[in-house]
Formats: C-alpha cells, sequence, structure tokens
C-alpha cells in the first residue's frame, strides 16, 4: 500500500471549490458525468459512472472533506482527505490519499493530477 500526498492552486475561492467537489450538479459541470454526492456523513457516493466510488466521512463546510475510496476487497480502507486553504486570490488544495493498492498507484496519481484536480483547475481558469 502506497500513500499520496500533493498541494494543488486553483484560482477560485473555498467556498466555489467545495461546492465543486460536493454539488452533484456542478461536479457534472466539470467532469462531464453524472455523479451521485451528498454532503451526509456515511451515504455512498460515484463519479465517472462508478471509476471513482466510495463513503462519505467527514466534511467541514468549505474547509475539509474525507472519503473512503473502494479498491475491491481490500483490507485496509483508502482515505482521501481534502483540505482548502484560502491563499491570496486562489485556493491551495491539500491532497492525502492513503492505503492506495500498489497496483493502482500510479493510475490513481495520474487520475488525480489529470482528470480530478487537472478537470478542476480547467474548468475555474475558463
Amino acid at each position: 500500500m502506497k500513500d499520496f500526498k500533493k498541494y494543488y492552486s486553483v484560482s477560485a475561492t473555498p467556498e466555489e471549490i467545495y461546492l465543486a467537489l460536493t454539488n452533484p450538479i456542478t461536479i457534472q459541470l466539470w467532469t462531464g458525468e453524472v455523479a451521485e454526492m451528498s454532503t451526509e456523513p456515511g451515504s455512498e457516493f460515484s463519479m465517472w459512472d462508478g471509476s471513482i466510488s466510495g463513503k462519505n466521512l467527514e466534511f467541514i463546510e468549505n474547509k475539509k472533506i474525507v472519503q473512503q475510496w473502494y479498491f475491491g476487497d481490500q483490507a485496509e480502507a483508502s482515505i482521501v482527505t481534502i483540505i482548502l486553504h484560502a491563499d491570496k486570490q486562489d485556493t491551495s488544495i491539500e491532497l492525502r490519499h492513503t492505503n492506495i493498492p500498489d497496483d493502482d498507484y500510479a493510475d490513481i496519481v495520474d487520475g488525480w493530477n489529470d482528470a480530478y484536480f487537472g478537470s478542476i483547475i480547467d474548468f475555474f481558469d475558463e
């Protein structure tokens, strides 16, 4: 199992980023796909036609999102923590993803950089 940590900078407020990550309508705008999402702890979520799915664990509005991501039958939970920090006119996003299966690590890192946060950065830069 591997862990991944990275910071991203997005030209938007923490409130705008939080909405983009938690509102299914806004998620559809930057992914181009229907998403299932709720800010209710314990609720299930799904994005990119089920390519990403899991359980929502914790929310602090406009500041923090914690999710469990599913990878088959792995014994230890894979946890994603996203923390939003206001940074001048941008938002600094701290991403921590723990317990990524070794075989999935390269694809997950590419997905974070390109499809997930790459799409969010592009969405707010337009």
